[in-house]
């Protein structure tokens, strides 16, 4: 791994933290965002809904893979390098999205945007995994999450008001802000020796096409897609069981208890980004609302997710991850129920619900990140974190496709019984976040002290002891 510089050892926390939490704000702005813009860009380019989510389905793709490429990196290349590297490529790309003039073009400035997106937050919880020990490491969390809750609720109002009178080609100034920020973080980042290692290029190319294939079958029913991906896919997996330094720890997938701890938080994404993907098509095409008041309407639930996030983090800290894990569930299942039951009759039900669906999504994502760091032995603390934020990611990317599929195969059905069938779907899928938990609690009521918390702790006490 990388080691900090001897006279750069600690970290600033503050302001360190309020430079990363600014940027992530902007980054998942970025993303939510172009929701809003989804149907005024069908409609300019002639889209289908299936079509036109590969605007938030090709961006989440590039995101979970640029995500895990720079935690691995991380292990032996200067996260400080590694954030200049990014920014330079979510800012450019930005700039070039302001003149894009066909969906072919806005789709590859998004795919270059996320390349570059995707490394924000995945570097953000590898640099406080390294530098913030774990005694305050849950407040870190989940200040990290508390800026994504933000970029959740302003990205609605923000994009809505852009759309609405400025036109969706202005989305890209907000994003190309973050070209202004790469002297905070040359200057903020600690310096650190960057070690010999190599990466698994084409591990990463191969599990990019099969997901990519997989999810192109979701959206065009492509047979040639299908089969490419479910080639691609056994070819990685093949890759990553003889490859010296593989794209993915094999190990990890053997985890029990940290693959039904992934799957936790992996189902909670896929339930809020496939709801914040179909609220502001079903606010526009079933009720009428505009970009800007349909912004308006998430942005509460948003904004309370925000607020929540600091007693969040202070209840783990002070408590533990377990009340959270087994309880929250619970709560999801029902906000999903609740939406099914009465999104179609009313647009003030979705936003009250949505408050419910979003302060859940918060806090399993802060107690699962803080229950993987402290789970993790040292060694794998990257690739573990890394994988579980590509699943995250993927999970949400194939949320989005399979809702913007099942739009289109219900097409015969009206609009708002459509969009329930799909809310029932997130239902079930909340059913199995209860059954994740579950599965983890009895695996972790085995424990007599977690798995590798003592490395961790020792590996942390170094760095903050200097």
């Amino acid at each position: 791994m990388t080691v900090p510089s001897a006279a750069n050892s600690r970290l600033r926390e503050t302001p360190v933290s309020l430079l990363l939490c600014f940027t992530i704000v902007l980054v998942i702005m970025n993303t939510m965002m172009f929701n809003l813009a989804l149907p005024g860009i069908s409609a300019e380019f002639g889209l289908s809904p299936s079509t036109a989510s590969w605007i938030v389905t090709g961006y989440s793709i590039i995101f979970a893979i640029s995500s895990i490429t720079y935690s691995r990196l991380s292990d032996f290349v200067p996260i400080r390098r590694l954030y200049l590297i990014a920014l330079l490529s979510l800012g450019g790309a930005s700039i070039l999205g302001m003149f894009s003039n066909s969906f072919a073009l806005l789709l590859i400035t998004r795919l270059l945007q996320a390349s570059g997106a995707g490394a924000i937050p995945s570097l953000g919880i590898v640099l406080v995994t390294r530098y913030i020990p774990l005694s305050r490491r849950g407040r870190a969390m989940a200040a990290i999450l508390s800026a994504a809750s933000l970029g959740l609720g302003l990205g609605p109002v923000a994009g809505g008001s852009i759309v609405q009178y400025l036109g969706w080609h202005f989305l890209f100034v907000i994003t190309g802000l973050t070209l202004l920020l790469i002297p905070m973080f040359l200057i903020l980042i600690p310096k650190e020796t960057p070690v010999r290692g190599s990466f698994d290029a084409i591990g990463a190319v191969l599990l990019g096409v099969g997901t990519t294939g997989l999810l192109l079958f979701l959206t065009s029913r492509s047979v040639l897609a299908l089969l490419a991906g479910l080639l691609a896919l056994a070819l990685f997996t093949l890759r990553i069981r003889k490859a010296a330094q593989p794209f993915l720890m094999p190990a990890l997938f053997g985890d029990r208890p940290y693959m039904a701890l992934s799957a936790i938080g992996v189902f909670s994404y896929m339930i809020s980004f496939g709801f914040l993907f179909l609220a502001p098509q079903m606010l526009a095409r079933v009720f009428g609302l505009t970009p800007l008041i349909s912004g308006l309407l998430l942005f509460p639930g948003a904004l309370l997710a925000m607020l929540v996030s600091n007693r969040v983090g202070r209840i783990i800290d002070k408590y533990g991850n377990a009340m959270l894990l087994r309880f929250v569930p619970w709560l999801l299942l029902a906000a999903t129920v609740l939406l099914a039951l009465t999104a179609a009759h009313s647009y003030y039900w979705i936003a009250a619900l949505y408050i419910l669906v979003s302060v859940s999504f918060t806090a399993l994502s802060s107690s699962v990140s803080n229950e993987l760091s402290r789970q993790l032995p040292a060694e794998r603390i990257g690739s573990g974190m890394g994988l579980f934020q590509l699943l995250q990611f993927f999970s949400g990317a194939f949320a989005v496709a399979l809702s913007g599929s099942a739009l289109v195969w219900q097409k015969t059905l009206p609009l708002p019984s459509a969009f329930d069938n799909i809310i029932w779907g997130l239902a079930g899928i909340a059913f199995l976040t209860i059954c994740s938990s579950l599965v983890y609690m009895g695996y972790s009521g085995k424990r007599k002290s977690p798995a590798g918390s003592d490395s961790t702790n020792a590996s942390l006490a170094a760095i903050d002891h200097g």
